[in-house]
């Protein structure tokens, strides 16, 4: 069975929609992407859709490939104390002189949608409910439950242990009371260990790593890779592979993700959640505070 992430994403995006009109919100995201990189500006054009799709007001700003570390938290500084922002995204990659973490650690907890303030890592790694996942990990283990695949109890390999979707991922998952494999670069006998999963998660960037030699007969495979490959057949001169062989994995997975349409998707409708469950968090603080209400709503 295919795990459609398009599909998904759109009935997300209905009820999303429903959400706004209910809660009478008017929620506002910041967007902040250094550099000129084709694919941070194509990534940032598909989430201004998805907030145009749903009424969700945008605050872009673009700087220079050689700005200051300064200069780009001046600009998360003003998102911070910004009331019609509810939440800031800063793209990523940075270019390689800004150190990330020290840049994400500026933006509020409190507007942080995409879930890489370290606050929100830690409490992820405790389990704690308060925490805002980060969106593509999210969206994976949304697609899992919304397909009744069961997670406790499973054996899952994740291939691929980055900051960003691996090791949250892993997290997600053994919070779900699965046992979680971590397999990286300096893995050995990558196969021995990706046969013996239930579920296997791939992230790592290498187009087409595993094939049916990797998998188990009955696995599901979430794949997050996005790759470019040549294809002179295509008018553009490419197409989008995962990091899995699908046509071979399919034969035996009894759910794979198909690269696109699958994770990708999942990863914007959870940004669009989370910025509009930061306006309704916002938005009942608020209206305790204008009552005179202590509110002890933690964000």
């Amino acid at each position: 069975m295919i795990l459609s992430g398009s599909k998904l994403s759109k009935l997300m995006m209905e009820d999303l929609k429903q959400e706004i009109l209910i809660h009478d919100l008017n929620p506002g995201l910041g967007i902040i992407i250094v550099g000129d990189r084709a694919d941070s500006i194509l990534y940032v054009n598909m989430k201004t859709r998805a907030c145009k799709e749903l009424g969700i007001v945008n605050y872009d700003v673009h700087l220079s490939e050689m700005s200051t570390q300064q200069e780009i938290i001046n600009e998360i500084h003003k998102m911070n104390i910004n009331d019609n922002i509810h939440g800031i995204l800063v793209q990523l990659p940075l270019p390689k002189h800004i150190d990330e973490d020290f840049i994400l650690s500026h933006v509020s907890v409190d507007k942080d949608v995409d879930g890489f303030n370290i606050e929100n890592m830690g409490l992820l790694a405790i389990n704690n409910p308060k925490a805002v996942a980060p969106c593509t990990p999210e969206g994976c283990v949304k697609l899992l439950e919304h397909y009744n695949i069961e997670i406790e109890g499973k054996d899952v390999v994740v291939v691929g242990c980055g900051k960003v979707v691996g090791k949250p991922l892993g997290l997600m998952l053994l919070n779900r009371n699965a046992t979680v494999q971590f397999c990286h670069i300096k893995t050995k006998n990558l196969k021995e260990k990706t046969k013996l999963a239930d579920i296997l998660v791939i992230g790592c960037g290498v187009p087409n790593l595993i094939t049916k030699e990797h998998v188990k007969e009955g696995v599901v495979v979430i794949d997050i890779g996005i790759n470019k490959i040549l294809d002179l057949s295509k008018k553009r001169g490419y197409r989008i592979v995962g990091d899995v062989n699908f046509n071979e994995v399919k034969t035996l997975a009894s759910h794979i993700t198909p690269v696109p349409g699958g994770v990708g998707p999942m990863t914007i409708s959870m940004l669009m959640k989370h910025t509009i469950e930061s306006s309704k968090r916002f938005k009942t603080n608020s209206f305790k505070e204008n009552n005179n209400v202590i509110s002890s709503c933690y964000f």
